[in-house]
């Protein structure tokens, strides 16, 4: 299973972005889908899940309140709209794929390649 994360980028203090994650196939490691940051020089930090079956989310909080997140089953695609974002959500974010929803990073099997938001002040 291959995840490739797009939709990063420059933005503003305030601004909005979204994330796109695009999975190459469906297979039973898939069940979930969750979004991870890593902010330079820090550990990786659990943002958001969404299992692909019903569709049900599970939100860390650490932007809680700003962000939703989805998924598109016919494009293999799940999203992650961050509203209102500051300076402090600046990092590589990364999407995964593993068996259950859950916040912990080593639970999840796959990885895309992450893509870099930098939020200015």
């Amino acid at each position: 299973v291959q995840l490739q994360a797009s939709g990063g980028g420059l933005v503003q203090a305030g601004g909005s972005l979204r994330l796109s994650c695009a999975a190459s196939e469906r297979t039973s490691p898939r069940s979930a889908i969750a979004w991870f940051r890593q902010p330079s020089g820090k550990e990786r930090e659990f943002v958001a899940g969404i299992t692909w079956s019903t569709g049900s989310t599970y939100t860390g909080d650490l932007m809680k309140g700003r962000i939703t997140i989805s998924r598109d089953n016919a494009k293999n695609t799940v999203y992650l709209q961050m509203n209102n974002v500051g300076p402090e959500d600046t990092a590589v974010y990364f999407c995964a794929a593993g068996r259950a929803r859950t916040s912990r990073a080593e639970d999840y099997e796959y990885w895309g390649q992450g893509t870099q938001v930098t939020v200015s002040s």
